[in-house]
């Protein structure tokens, strides 16, 4: 496997142009399935294993975890802040810095599972409650210095869960832990 199949084993994220009912519904069924797709696929590693990174320079396996509940949570409040205000800007923050803090070092990796779990579920109710004209609602980011639609967040995220939950699933498998 190559440095980038490892690093984007489902490749980058490539927005659409054009969000369709059939698209939001899909990347709803995606943010709704993730939970138990990060739960199997760390289901049974022990502590050393959740320690290792999954690839040279790169985060452990809990670090990834920890992650990925960080960072949808910073996505379901860009979300609320979008459908609640007109086009907010939103704080970006250093994915690197928030995976070496003491909770994503420390804490169990089943806490984040759970935060996961029920982050989800709140998300997927919000989603279903949408019409199709909420999600070109956007926030301004400004890092990336421009307006992001809720349809671009939740196709992100939908591809996020996945692609961190698939580098964990063939870290894995290339040690023949599963």
């Amino acid at each position: 496997m190559t440095t980038e199949e490892i690093i984007r084993p489902i490749g980058s994220y490539n927005a659409l142009e054009e969000f369709t009912e059939i698209f939001i519904a899909a990347q709803i069924i995606e943010i709704e399935t993730l939970p138990n797709l990060l739960s199997n696929t760390i289901e049974g590693l022990t502590d050393n294993q959740l320690n290792t990174p999954y690839r040279d320079g790169g985060w452990t396996l809990k670090q990834v975890v920890h992650h990925i509940a960080d960072s949808h949570l910073q996505a379901f409040t860009r979300f609320k802040l979008a459908l609640t205000e007109e086009n907010p800007t939103i704080k970006p923050y250093d994915q690197d810095a928030w995976v070496t803090t003491a909770d994503v070092l420390e804490a169990p990796v089943q806490d984040s599972v759970i935060i996961v779990k029920h982050l989800h579920s709140r998300w997927v109710t919000l989603l279903k409650s949408m019409k199709l004209e909420d999600f070109s609602r956007t926030f301004y980011h400004p890092e990336q210095k421009k307006n992001i639609s809720l349809a671009h967040i939740i196709g992100l995220y939908a591809w996020h869960g996945k692609h961190h939950s698939l580098q964990i699933f063939n870290f894995c498998k290339s040690q023949e832990w599963k």
